[in-house]
C-alpha cells in the first residue's frame, strides 16, 4: 500500500479558484439535464404556482415573493450536493487535494461556479415572476433579485456541506428532509413565526430561510430598503459564508 503525501494547503488564490470554477462549469456543460434542473425548475414552479392561484392573484402576491427565494435554495441544494458527492466518490477531490490546491480554493471554486449559475437562475425566476406572471411588489424588483441570489448561494453552500456526510447520491437526497424541510415549515411561509409555539419560534430564529422570507416580505411591503431588510440579507449572506467555511473543514485528504 502506497502513501500519497498531499501538498500543503496554501492561502486562497484567485487563479486557482477561477481554474477550479472553470473546470466545474466545463463539466456541467456536458450535463444539460443538471443545468436545466438548476435554471428552469424554479421558473416552472413559479409558473405553476401562479395558475394554481389563478382566481386569487392576491394569494400569489403574498407567497410568490417568498417562494421566489425558496425555490432557488432548494434546487441549488439538491444539485450541488449531488454534483459534489460525485466528485468525492469518483476520487476527483482526493486527486485535486493532492495538488497545490488549498481547501479554500476548492470550495471557493465550486461556490463561484454554482454561484454563476445561481445568478442566471435567480435573474430568470425574478424576471418571470415580476414582469410576466404579474407578481405585485411594493419595493424594487432588484431587491427581490438580491435576496433570490443570496438564497441560491445559501443552497449551494448547504449542498457543499452536506455532501461530506453522504456515501451515495441517494443519501444526499435524503438530507433534504433533514436540512430543508424543517426550514420550509418554520420560515413563516405558512403562518407568521410569532404565531407558532414559542419553542418552534425560537428554533425558527436560528434558521437562515426564516430571514430570507422576512427579507422578501420587506420588499413586498415597503417602497424603500428598510433596516430590517438589510439585517435579514446580511444574516443570510453570513450564514452562506459560515456554511462554506464548514464545507472547507469537511474536505479531508486521504491516503491510498
Amino acid at each position: 500500500m502506497s502513501t500519497t503525501t498531499p501538498a500543503p494547503a496554501r492561502a486562497l488564490n484567485a487563479a486557482r479558484t477561477t481554474a477550479t470554477a472553470a473546470r466545474v462549469l466545463r463539466q456541467l456543460r456536458h450535463d444539460p439535464r443538471t443545468v436545466a434542473l438548476m435554471i428552469l425548475v424554479p421558473c416552472l414552479m413559479l409558473f405553476l404556482l401562479r395558475y394554481v392561484f389563478d382566481g386569487s392573484a392576491r394569494t400569489f402576491d403574498s407567497i410568490g415573493a417568498s417562494l421566489l427565494g425558496i425555490f432557488p435554495l432548494i434546487t441549488m441544494f439538491l444539485v450541488t450536493s449531488i454534483a459534489t458527492l460525485r466528485e468525492r466518490t469518483s476520487g476527483t477531490l482526493e486527486r485535486l487535494l493532492a495538488m497545490p490546491l488549498g481547501k479554500g480554493d476548492l470550495i471557493a471554486g465550486y461556490a463561484l461556479a454554482f454561484g454563476s449559475l445561481a445568478i442566471v437562475q435567480s435573474a430568470l425566476a425574478t424576471g418571470l415572476a415580476v414582469w410576466f406572471l404579474g407578481l405585485d411588489v411594493t419595493g424594487s424588483p432588484w431587491l427581490l433579485l438580491l435576496v433570490a441570489l443570496l438564497d441560491a448561494l445559501l443552497g449551494t453552500a448547504l449542498g457543499l456541506f452536506v455532501s461530506a456526510f453522504a456515501a451515495s447520491e441517494f443519501q444526499a437526497v435524503q438530507f433534504m428532509p433533514a436540512v430543508i424541510f424543517p426550514q420550509l415549515l418554520l420560515c413563516g411561509l405558512f403562518t407568521p413565526r410569532d404565531a407558532m409555539h414559542p419553542v418552534l419560534e425560537t428554533i425558527s430564529d436560528v434558521l437562515p430561510m426564516s430571514y430570507a422570507v422576512d427579507a422578501m416580505n420587506e420588499v413586498l411591503r415597503h417602497t424603500e430598503m428598510t433596516t430590517a431588510f438589510v439585517r435579514d440579507t446580511l444574516i443570510v449572506a453570513a450564514c452562506a459564508l459560515l456554511v462554506l467555511a464548514l464545507g472547507a473543514a469537511t474536505l479531508k485528504r486521504r491516503t491510498a
